[in-house]
């Protein structure tokens, strides 16, 4: 694919392109962004977001096709071009999201919005563009779907903050349906402000109102951003920015804020603060036309140590450790939530358990589950290590349990020697989620 044009030259190209925005931006900030548009269908900038959405995967559309079908059959070069094309033309025109549930651990689903292949290469071109110049106004409290920014980083700001302060009261808030209940009026003000492009701005009202198919029947979208769309994650930060602006200029002497896409928490010195916090945000929301999840949304109380927050996928409790001197100190220590466990073990059974996969062997077996461990090993075991690895070390345990039912089935036996077995499950190379091993 574009043979004649280095890969690396094209990666520096497009970063070059991405540099300049983002210094334009951050020099001027009452400046808008007229002259987007070309870029967006640059052959450079199409050929980075075509490896984005190829390395993404992702399924199929409402047009049924895959990447796969693009790679094998159709032709990498010829999709990008004929994008290329119609966005020249101003041809281009998004088809509806294919609607797809996602089952939760509450009995509820997530709904997500796939878009078309067409559609999230288009998207990802747009969002090469345009992230920069919004990168530039994005606040230090903003963690989510973000450039050098993770979850890591967000967990970590928390647990420096409650540790190197005074910090005995979390604000955690749950945003209902977040994704679901953007106003598009109020988000394309938001985006106005720093985008003058008309034919930008085209782009993202015809992405919010594409519409939804649902087996086989059309919905039209008039609130929202699909999860699952790739501008999605962006447009919902920039949105929520407004929050992190507010916050910043008028309310740090209330707590930390810290945000990862729609879950926040205030990190706050007195129950005083914590109360006003709430207020705030209610107020904040109001004017979003946002509402606060009273059901899942709370104050935590830090400073017995009794009670923790989940955040993020994990457990972070005030605990006591030993210091030198015979000193004990009480710090934040995260850790997996239980409802993260649970999906682990879930998981792990519903791979093991069905009887037609006792037609595999031991060594298949741990093929097929190994990348899961290795995912899971990947997240979870660089954030407060020790702690952590107390935890999912009951991982692997249920794992080789698990693996020893399954042994146990297929040879019809009642029970096998533990020891023996797992180091035959260590010499097959089953890999574990702790680092303990």
């Amino acid at each position: 694919m574009n043979a004649g044009i280095p890969a690396n030259y094209t990666k520096a190209k497009v970063r070059e392109l991405q540099i300049t925005l983002y210094l334009a931006a951050k020099a001027s900030t009452k400046r808008r962004f007229h002259a987007l548009y070309d870029k967006v269908y640059r052959l450079d900038v199409l050929t980075i977001a075509w490896k984005r959405v190829k390395a993404n995967g992702g399924s199929a559309g409402v047009d049924q096709m895959t990447i796969d079908y693009i790679l094998k059959k159709y032709g990498e070069e010829r999709f990008i071009q004929e994008t290329q094309h119609i966005l020249k033309e101003g041809t281009y025109r998004p088809q509806p999201v294919r609607r797809k549930e996602i089952p939760k651990g509450d009995g509820k689903v997530r709904p997500l919005g796939i878009p078309t292949v067409r559609d999230r290469l288009v998207q990802m071109a747009a969002k090469i563009v345009t992230e920069p110049v919004f990168e530039a106004d994005f606040k230090d409290s903003s963690f989510g779907f973000r450039p050098k920014r993770d979850l890591k980083k967000a967990i970590e700001r928390i647990r420096d903050t409650v540790n190197k302060g005074s910090i005995y009261w979390v604000v955690d808030i749950d945003i209902t349906a977040y994704f679901d209940n953007i106003p598009h009026d109020k988000l394309m003000k938001m985006v106005e402000q720093r985008i003058s492009d008309r034919r930008i701005l085209k782009l993202i009202r015809q992405w919010l109102t594409a519409g939804v198919m649902k087996d086989g029947e059309y919905k039209e979208t008039d609130l929202g951003s699909p999860q699952g769309g790739v501008i999605s994650p962006l447009l919902s930060n920039l949105y929520l920015h407004y929050l992190d602006t507010i916050w910043e200029n008028q309310f740090t002497h209330l707590g930390t804020l810290v945000r990862y896409a729609d879950d926040l928490v205030v990190l706050c010195h007195k129950k005083e603060h914590a109360k006003e916090t709430i207020q705030v945000l209610k107020a904040v929301f109001q004017k979003l036309e946002l509402t606060v999840n009273q059901t899942k949304s709370k104050v935590v109380n830090l400073w017995k140590d009794e009670k923790g927050f989940d955040f993020l996928g994990y457990h972070h409790r005030r605990m006591p450790v030993w210091r030198k001197g015979g000193n004990i100190a009480h710090i934040l220590r995260s850790f997996p939530s239980k409802k993260v466990m649970k999906k682990m073990r879930d998981k792990i059974k519903d791979m093991t358990s069905p009887r037609h996969l006792l037609l595999l062997s031991i060594n298949d077996m741990i093929r097929k589950i190994n990348p899961i461990i290795q995912g899971w090993s990947t997240h979870y075991k660089d954030i407060d290590t020790g702690i952590s690895n107390k935890f999912l070390r009951k991982i692997d345990w249920f794992i080789r349990r698990r693996l020893m039912i399954f042994w146990n089935k297929k040879h019809k036996k009642r029970k096998s020697g533990r020891v023996d077995f797992f180091q035959i499950l260590k010499q097959a190379g089953l890999k574990t989620v702790s680092t303990w091993g």
